[in-house]
């Protein structure tokens, strides 16, 4: 369908970001005049990595801090999409007046990209991580702009390339921890096609005001079912050590930041099912929506880890 959409402009706050520079890419891939807001720091130094990145897109002046800048990049486009990390995510909250005054946005989509937020079972361990995007749903609600949300789960440089072990940087080869049962299931999503399923929603009627979740039937594993496929690739048995969840409780409760968070996530998603306890209507699923759209498997992540 995003084929035969007319093509919408399209703005990307938080361009420079790695999750940004892929919604760029994707919609200029896609046909869509593309803008990308940037600081005014960026720009000091032109042939800066984060700007070489935007090469065809058309670069706007601006920051979430300074809300005449926003106002006028919001009223060139059709569309915004926020792609700024979650520590940021309250500072949305001048971007979506700057939405509602310009009154020309058919389409918001808010920097989410992770685990649904209504459906976490560990909000008041979190941190307020989840607090932050409940408190953006319901801003954007509040003022009737019409949006999209997108959940993702994790993205795959995300815990994936250590095969879910903190503190590593590549897969174990002798050992590696497992946390509860590990029977739970989590799903991991390449940042690439992250950015193809989003862009495909933007002229997409089913998915305005409503969430668009990736499950890809190729990405959803077990911690077992992540090391029976590590082990068959390296072609030898890890030593396996379980983890329980009371254990896991107590680690999270002594680690230090950021290490706190790396267990709240495993814990949300290998011990309480956050990703997958919930069943997903079929058109709201983005492998189901969007077919022709070619995605990396967890499989093919890891072939090119061994």
């Amino acid at each position: 369908m995003c084929e035969e959409a007319t093509r919408s402009r399209v703005l990307v706050v938080g361009a420079t970001g790695r999750l940004g520079g892929c919604l760029v890419r994707a919609s200029l891939a896609a046909g869509h005049p593309t803008f990308a807001l940037v600081r005014p720091h960026h720009l000091a130094v032109p042939d800066s990595a984060p700007l070489t990145s935007l090469a065809g897109a058309t670069v706007v002046k601006g920051s979430l801090e300074d809300y005449p800048s926003l106002l006028e990049a919001v009223r060139q486009v059709d569309v915004v999409i926020c792609a700024v990390p979650t520590k940021q995510a309250l500072e949305q909250k001048l971007l979506i007046r700057a939405i509602k005054d310009a009154g020309c946005v058919k389409r918001f989509i808010p920097a989410e990209y992770g685990l649904d937020p209504t459906k976490v079972q560990i909000c008041g361990m979190d941190h307020g991580f989840y607090e932050k995007k409940i408190e953006i749903r319901h801003l954007i609600e509040s003022e009737c702009i019409p949006h999209t949300y997108i959940c993702c789960n994790f993205l795959m440089r995300y815990l994936l390339p250590s095969l879910v072990q903190p503190g590593l940087d590549a897969p174990p080869r002798d050992e590696v921890k497992i946390f509860g049962d590990g029977n739970t299931r989590g799903v991991f999503v390449e940042e690439t096609d992250v950015a193809k399923f989003t862009i495909c929603t933007i002229d997409d009627p089913r998915t305005l005001n409503n969430t668009l979740y990736l499950r890809p039937s190729g990405n959803v594993y077990s911690m077992n079912e992540l090391v029976d496929l590590w082990e068959k690739k390296i072609n030898k048995f890890l030593n396996k050590i379980y983890i329980t969840e009371e254990q896991l409780l107590k680690n999270i409760e002594d680690a230090p930041l950021p290490l706190k968070m790396d267990l709240i996530f495993i814990y949300s998603t290998f011990i309480k099912g956050d990703q997958t306890y919930f069943e997903i209507d079929s058109r709201k699923e983005g492998t189901q929506l969007y077919p022709h759209v070619n995605y990396t498997t967890v499989d093919g992540y890891l072939d090119k880890l061994v």
